[in-house]
């Protein structure tokens, strides 16, 4: 079902309380190192102010637990504050607290035209409780509800849930950038055209398990890489040395082996080295015949040949993880190749976020796929099939 937009309300004279995903990196110095997650969001907050609305951001960032904002600056939204007045040329506000004296009177003397940014709705404890005084006071600060916090979706933490659902009958809606993740994660896997393929790499095949699972159901393939791959070598009898495998998988990757049959495609061979650095001894070997001193760290060029040839042909792909060490030269080619594969392949293709996002934009391809992702565990939950009740709540169109 469809979700109203910030677009489907009238926001003139009112207040928008959004919560967006400002989930930023921040170096030593408290520098914003990427800052995508803010200008993603500023489609949805331009909307209400071009509209004579006004807008009360909140956001988390990292995982404080209920700490003092002044005793651990590390986790404040205050950069992301100065950030985001550069980036709007508006006027920004910043309350130093989520429910305190502070947000409190700047919520309520915020004009029409202005921004307000909220602390970090984390330092707060009723945060992950969902405390029905503290959504119940956030919940005062709106006249509309407006969820583009996708990073967030798969979560029911206070405002996510809490809040919207404390403010009744008023209006609930999602953000242009919620919208657009819900199109390609959900509809797009809902009627793809064929064939669709899926890549799956990273670490852990408990990770991505339920993930595998159900686009086994739906894709015509699933290509398999990154080091869970040697769990399944691991699985069929091969040797993987001192690659890192989860041993307690091994019957779950013989089942996935079972009923993924043709549809799972593994890697035909592993660039490996002896050391974890990129200038270690290096041998390129057959899946499942890795030396005993050595490590598998990427697929090799048979794999990656393999991998084109079924990317070349879909017509839709979905792809999360890397298909090995990709910020470690020589180690990246795997990963690097596959994202040429997508971006040559012209297919309609969606970067389930996490490293697959980072790996795609760190190789300046980011604006060549059809869609990236913003949320890592988001995505995946939402690949997986499952339903987001910080979604469902939204008003239908």
């Amino acid at each position: 079902m469809a979700k109203k937009t910030i677009a489907d309300v009238d926001v003139s004279g009112k207040a928008v309380l959004m919560r967006v995903d400002f989930n930023v990196p921040l170096d030593d110095a408290l520098k914003i190192t990427d800052d995508r997650r803010i200008t993603e969001a500023l489609p949805s907050i331009k909307s209400v102010l071009s509209r004579g609305g006004r807008v009360i951001l909140m956001s988390h960032l990292g995982r404080p637990e209920g700490k003092d904002p002044a005793a651990d600056a590390k986790y404040s939204l205050k950069p992301v504050a100065d950030r985001l007045k550069e980036l709007l040329s508006n006027d920004v506000l910043f309350a130093t607290d989520t429910i305190g004296t502070d947000a409190k009177a700047k919520a309520a003397a915020l004009k029409d035209g202005q921004v307000l940014l909220l602390e970090n709705v984390r330092f707060n404890k009723g945060e992950k409780k969902g405390e029905a005084e503290y959504v119940g006071v956030l919940a005062t600060f709106g006249d509309v509800y407006c969820n583009d916090a996708f990073g967030t979706c798969h979560r029911s933490e206070g405002s996510m849930v809490g809040v919207p659902n404390a403010m009744g009958a008023k209006p609930k809606v999602c953000g242009f950038l919620v919208e657009k993740e819900i199109k390609f994660l959900s509809e797009a896997i809902a009627h793809p055209q064929r064939p669709f393929v899926a890549i799956v790499g990273g670490a852990k095949v408990s990770d991505k398990i339920n993930v595998i699972n159900n686009l086994l159901k739906i894709c015509d393939q699933v290509l398999i890489g990154g080091a869970m791959a040697y769990t399944f070598a691991l699985a069929q009898g091969g040797n993987v040395g001192k690659s890192r495998v989860e041993k307690d998988k091994l019957d779950l990757a013989k089942e996935l082996l079972a009923s993924g049959g043709p549809k799972l495609v593994l890697p035909l061979d592993t660039h490996c080295g002896d050391a974890f650095k990129g200038d270690c001894n290096k041998v390129t070997v057959k899946a499942g015949q890795i030396p005993d001193d050595y490590e598998g760290f990427d697929i090799g060029p048979e794999t990656i040949a393999k991998f084109k040839t079924v990317i070349a042909a879909a017509k839709t792909v979905v792809w999360n993880g890397p298909m090995g060490v990709f910020e470690m030269p020589p180690f990246d080619a795997g990963t690097r190749a596959v994202a040429q594969a997508i971006v040559d392949s012209h297919s309609t293709s969606i970067i389930g976020g996490g490293d697959s996002a980072a790996a795609i934009q760190e190789f300046g391809m980011a604006d060549k796929v059809t869609h990236v992702s913003t949320g890592g565990g988001a995505s995946l939950e939402m690949l997986e099939g499952k339903k987001f009740e910080a979604v469902e709540l939204l008003d239908d169109k």
